[in-house]
């Protein structure tokens, strides 16, 4: 699957999740501070879990997110949280979209929704980044990782998230969850390296840590607008995991294209790093430690085990989701078949860790 393809730009809104636009619209009128009709609405192509759509009007374009229609697991689709941690790091100056309102009636369109500006520039579905010379490839990379730094250096009590999460045991629970979230998902059936992976991930859990960020849960290039003509992160999307938990953690998740094969996913593995200017991953890793002051990241390749088995565990999400009937991607069946090669790599993964 060509990815930038599949994923850029908007589509008319599906059958599945279409809504009441003029409902929408007398909403948006009341909550939306300068808004002005008429309204017409489009789909975005990307997304694999909460519906997201554009919306044009008079007094310009915004992006509504909202839970998708039909059975959900319970605490999946977190719109709520969503808004919630955008509005903070929004008032800290942190790069995500400003959010305008949440609305938690369902009687609008069906589902909880919220609605954010739209921010300018461009996403890039590849972490090798094409079409780039090798100067500026290393420079969006700085970019990222110096992002992502920034996000793990906010007080959570102090920008008013205190309470966003657990303040410790976070790997722990991590584990747990993703667990069983694979293991209860019944109408997704189950996967061998999976049930492998749950028992050794509960096998060689690291020590807590204790420290506690606030952290992205899914920080990749495709989750993130860069600026058109600049190594610049304009805005960091698609908050739904986002909790309080270890920033270690969240950084190995962000590693994962280092692991995995070009043409899976968001992979580089294979390619030649040093000719596209891309840092290698010793040295992404050491950058992320000296700007938040560590010397190393001890939990490495357990932390990479447990990304890439929750990554896992995610896409076998989409696929019960797809067996339900409310996948909200229409790519959603292309990335299922990546479940086993995805779960395959976490286990020799597993085989290879430095314990």
């Amino acid at each position: 699957m060509d990815r930038t393809q599949a994923n850029s730009g908007t589509r008319d809104v599906t059958e599945r999740l279409r809504f009441d636009e003029d409902a929408l619209n007398a909403w948006l009128e009341a909550n939306v501070a300068g808004f002005r009709g008429p309204l017409s609405v489009r789909q975005f192509k990307g997304g694999q879990s909460n519906p997201t759509y554009q919306l044009c009007a008079a007094s310009g374009d915004y992006v509504l997110r909202r839970k998708p229609p039909g059975k959900l697991l319970p605490g999946a689709h977190a719109i709520d949280r969503e808004y919630r941690v955008l509005s903070a790091l929004g008032a800290q100056g942190f790069a995500v979209p400003h959010v305008h309102a949440l609305c938690e009636d369902e009687g609008v369109i069906g589902t909880a929704f919220y609605v954010m500006d739209m921010v300018a520039g461009r996403i890039i579905w590849e972490a090798s980044f094409p079409g780039l010379e090798p100067a500026d490839r290393a420079a969006h990379f700085d970019a990222m990782n110096a992002t992502m730094a920034g996000l793990h250096s906010y007080d959570p009590a102090t920008i008013g998230l205190g309470d966003y999460g657990r303040a410790s045991g976070f790997v722990e629970r991590q584990v747990s969850r993703w667990s069983r979230q694979y293991l209860g998902d019944e109408e997704a059936g189950r996967v061998e390296a999976m049930d492998k992976l749950v028992e050794w991930l509960g096998k060689h859990l690291p020590p807590d840590r204790g420290e506690s960020r606030v952290i992205h849960g899914d920080y990749r290039c495709d989750n993130m607008i860069f600026a058109a003509d600049a190594p610049q992160v304009r805005a960091v999307l698609d908050w739904e995991l986002s909790t309080l938990g270890d920033p270690e953690a969240d950084f190995v998740y962000h590693c994962m294209m280092y692991r995995m094969p070009a043409g899976m996913f968001t992979g580089l593995a294979g390619l030649d790093l040093p000719s596209l200017g891309i840092p290698s991953e010793d040295e992404y890793v050491a950058a992320y430690c000296r700007r938040t002051g560590r010397e190393a990241i001890p939990a490495f390749d357990y932390l990479m085990v447990f990304s890439l088995f929750r990554l896992a565990a995610i896409i076998h999400g989409i696929k019960g989701r797809l067996v339900r009937g409310n996948a909200s991607s229409a790519h959603a069946e292309e990335s299922v078949r990546a479940l086993e090669p995805l779960a395959d790599l976490a286990w020799a993964q597993a085989r290879q860790a430095r314990l």
